[in-house]
């Protein structure tokens, strides 16, 4: 027998009971991604050989129970992960060897490979990137060959190409050219650029290329961090840069404060604003942002490394600082971050919140058994609602899941205290880089050491469970656990990558540093344009992630097209 139903769409799967008791049941879920959380009503199945279907999700395992109103009890229960457009069937039925009831499933047409899409863009995407690292590696040998043959006879009449060879002489030698900049932390800045571009038009529908409900970390999760990491290091190695020229302390707060004035304006006029929304209003207007968060961040990082950053380093002079010069000379740096997170501890797990418990983390709605569905984010939510009333973000993520009521914004105020932490993280990066200039090996250790010491903080913090630990990994409170967690991933990939691309030179950065040199210019126009043709469109094919992955791999390909001639061109939008 074949379910009939409604036709079930991406990351949908139809569930049809058949109920062959004499008795009316009702049907019960809840995702088990969903921490503690109330089974919901999902059907009623009338008695004598009646049926009835439901859509039901398939992104996470989901546990059903089936419960009898007239024996109020459970007759069966049990987990499973459904496929993507599959459909299924659960026969409850007298079981003959048994008093209770009994459910048996069975599948009536088996589900698509929800992951063969994302199977085929990685194996086309890797043979993109192996032809753009073969192809210069290629002629990189062949102008060697050549230039070697040239040296070897001595002389243009034995040169079997000469204008060639002096050609690729050039270019090896501008291959071998150190540049002046920092390679490695533009195609960090382009890499967590890139992949924030990707997940904001999507991320081909992807449950872990969008924001974890509540507590835990998916691919989404890990940009904005990564990108106030950057800020920290860039801030240091800027700074430095200008105080030694000997640009004035308020010279570099002008600079500061126009930078934070223009990051503000441009996030809470144009980002949180698209003409398709109507006339403007206040009614609706959402206060904290992402580009206000980096703003603000910017700013506190810019004043510590202003007021308490340019030290020369005396590593002979002191020999007991040679161990931790970046951090000895820097300690009113560290006593300001130090208290900002002791205050966030404190209001975090002291404030008292009404009708909700102190210290609270959880998502509300739903949640530990529904006994706190106002209190969505504690004393963080608490203070947002405060401050901002209804002018924050209406769907945070936690609302599909756990069917909260209150708003919840993921750039809050509390959450801001833990990004300038994680900007300071950053700023240690470039402190280290500084400190131990054409030290290499020094340099990597560091940053091992670093992820080393954030990864088991993040560890202990979490109990490296999801919903278990002291302090959960949670990007929409920016928790400690997740400031540490996302530290040491931070350290990890940007010394891989300066090892790669720095002092191996093994990859030129392409194509990230294209986006990473033009970071605001691609970061704004996504947003203002990513609505539009041809960036996006109208999907006309829902049963799949075909055509939501093509799509989001289009329009992120085409701001990485755009930052690319514009790198050509050597323009590059700065404030």
């Amino acid at each position: 027998m074949t379910s009939t139903g409604p036709d079930p769409k991406m990351d949908q799967a139809l569930l049809t009971f058949h109920n062959q008791l004499t008795e009316e049941v009702q049907v019960f879920y809840t995702s088990d991604y969903c921490y503690k959380c109330v089974y919901q009503h999902l059907v009623t199945v009338k008695p004598a050989s009646s049926n009835a279907s439901a859509v039901i999700g398939t992104k996470f395992t989901l546990s059903v129970r089936v419960e009898s109103q007239s024996r109020n009890a459970t007759l069966c229960r049990w987990s499973q992960t459904y496929g993507e457009g599959g459909h299924y069937s659960v026969w409850i039925k007298k079981s003959e060897a048994a008093s209770n009831p009994r459910c048996t499933p069975s599948v009536d047409k088996r589900p698509n490979n929800a992951y063969l899409p994302l199977v085929v863009s990685a194996l086309l995407l890797a043979i993109i990137a192996l032809l753009f690292v073969v192809a210069p590696f290629a002629y990189r040998r062949h102008c060697r060959s050549n230039f070697i043959k040239s040296v070897c006879c001595q002389g243009p009449q034995y040169s079997v190409d000469n204008d060639r060879s002096h050609a690729c002489e050039a270019e090896h030698n501008t291959i071998k050219a150190k540049p002046t900049r920092l390679r490695s932390l533009d195609t960090f800045r382009g890499f967590a650029l890139t992949v924030m571009v990707f997940v904001n038009y999507g991320g081909g529908g992807y449950w872990f290329f969008q924001h974890a409900p509540w507590n835990g970390l998916t691919v989404a999760d890990l940009v904005m961090p990564w990108f106030v990491f950057i800020i920290g290091t860039s801030v240091v190695l800027a700074f430095t840069s200008m105080q030694r020229r000997g640009v004035s302390r308020l010279q570099l707060l002008r600079k500061i404060t126009w930078r934070t004035v223009v990051l503000l304006m441009l996030g809470f006029c144009f980002l949180n604003y698209s003409p398709r929304d109507g006339p403007l209003s206040w009614s609706w207007l959402r206060i904290p942002g992402v580009l206000q968060r980096l703003g603000f961040t910017y700013f506190v990082l810019s004043l510590l490394q202003t007021f308490w950053g340019h030290k020369e380093i005396p590593l002979r002079s002191y020999p007991w600082w040679n161990p931790i010069p970046d951090m000895v000379l820097y300690w009113p740096q560290w006593l300001i971050i130090i208290l900002l997170e002791t205050l966030w501890l404190c209001i975090t797990f002291l404030m008292p919140v009404p009708n909700c418990p102190t210290g609270y983390l959880g998502a509300g709605g739903i949640s530990d058994n529904g006994l706190y569905p106002n209190c969505t984010g504690g004393a963080a939510g608490y203070i947002d609602r405060l401050m901002f009333g209804d002018n924050m973000y209406r769907y945070p993520t936690c609302k599909e899941m756990y069917h909260t009521t209150q708003p919840f914004d993921p750039e809050g105020v509390l959450g801001t205290i833990n990004s300038i932490v994680m900007g300071f993280l950053g700023m240690q990066a470039g402190k280290i880089i500084i400190s131990y200039k054409g030290m290499n090996l020094h340099i990597l250790c560091r940053f091992l050491a670093w992820a080393i010491i954030l990864g088991i903080s993040a560890a202990i913090l979490s109990k490296c469970t999801r919903d278990g630990g002291f302090i959960p990994v949670n990007k929409n409170l920016w928790s400690l656990s997740y400031v540490t967690c996302m530290g040491c991933f931070s350290f990890l990939l940007l010394g891989g990558m300066y090892s790669v691309i720095d002092i191996k030179g093994w990859w030129g950065g392409q194509p990230f540093i294209y986006t990473g040199t033009n970071s605001i210019f691609v970061y704004v126009g996504h947003s203002l344009l990513g609505f539009y043709f041809p960036f996006s469109w109208e999907m006309h094919f829902q049963q799949s992630h075909w055509e939501w992955l093509f799509q989001s791999l289009w329009g992120t390909s085409l701001w990485v097209l755009i930052a690319y001639l514009l790198y050509r061109k050597k323009f590059f939008l700065k404030i």
